[in-house]
C-alpha cells in the first residue's frame, strides 16, 4: 500500500513499516546482486561454526527493506543524502521483521530535505538494526 506524501504533506510522526520473512531465496538473490558470497549469510554448515550458530541475512538487505519505505511509501520518490546505522543484533535467515521508518524533522524546506528514524524490528520487538537518516524527495 502506498502511502506517498509530498514533502509539503509530511509531517514529524508519520510513519510506514513493512514486514517480510527473511528467506534463504533472499539472501541468495542478495548475494548474487551484491556479490557478497560471505559463507555467514549462505552457507548452513559454516554458520554454524561462527558466534552466530546459523545463517545471517546481509546487514545490507535490511537497510534495502528501509530504503524501500522511503523510496515507495514515506514520503516515497526519497533520495538518500545520508544514512547512520547500527547494527545491534544479527538478523537471522528465517525471522520475520519489521522495518520501520518516522520522519523526525524537516530540516530544509527550499531543497525539501528531512531527517527520519529508521530501524527493524524482529518478531519479538526486538531492534536489530537503528539509525537516522537524512533524505530528499525527488520531486
Amino acid at each position: 500500500m502506498s502511502v506517498s506524501k509530498t514533502y509539503a504533506e509530511l509531517k514529524i510522526g508519520d510513519r510506514a513499516c513493512v514486514t517480510r520473512t527473511i528467506t534463504p531465496e533472499m539472501v541468495n538473490k542478495f548475494a548474487e546482486v551484491s556479490g557478497d558470497y560471505n559463507p555467514v549469510h549462505l552457507d548452513a554448515e559454516y554458520a554454524k561454526t561462527t558466534r552466530f550458530g546459523r545463517p545471517i541475512a546481509h546487514g545490507m538487505l535490511c537497510i534495502g527493506l528501509l530504503s524501500a519505505l522511503f523510496g515507495t511509501q514515506l514520503p516515497g520518490e526519497a533520495i538518500y543524502i545520508k544514512h547512520l546505522i547500527t547494527f545491534k543484533k544479527p538478523v537471522f535467515v528465517g525471522e520475520t521483521v519489521t522495518a520501520w521508518v518516522e520522519i523526525v524533522r524537516k530540516t530544509d524546506d527550499r531543497k525539501r530535505i528531512f531527517e527520519a528514524r529508521a530501524w527493524v524490528e524482529n518478531q519479538a520487538g526486538e531492534v536489530l538494526v537503528d539509525g537516522e537518516a537524512t533524505l530528499m524527495t525527488a520531486a
